[in-house]
């Protein structure tokens, strides 16, 4: 099965904090306190049935940015993204210190 990027451009509600997001077709993510939600099998297709809530568990460098990991509390998947300009750098940094050995 392809990976082939699906651009979206959808608004939504973060079900972790409320936050009303814009979206721009590359938001995945709420800037805030970083969750997303299970509703991809490759990106922007809208194709996963989970719908569960994706924690932020590990954030790290990667080709001069960032790549946060979420995990789905539902069934276990992990999907890794970039880390936008937006998102709150005091949540990325908890993240990353939180998997410092």
């Amino acid at each position: 099965m392809s990976q082939q990027f699906q651009r979206n451009i959808e608004n939504f509600t973060c079900e972790s904090c409320g936050l009303r997001i814009k979206g721009n077709g590359y938001t995945n993510h709420c800037p805030q306190c970083l969750y997303s939600k299970h509703v991809d099998v490759n990106p922007g297709d809208r194709a996963a049935d989970c719908g569960g809530l994706m924690e932020p568990v590990m954030c790290e460098a990667e080709k001069g940015g960032y790549v946060l990991t979420h995990k789905c509390g539902r069934c276990g998947y992990k999907r890794r993204n970039k880390v936008g300009e937006s998102d709150n750098k005091e949540v990325l940094v908890a993240i990353a210190q939180s998997r410092a050995v």
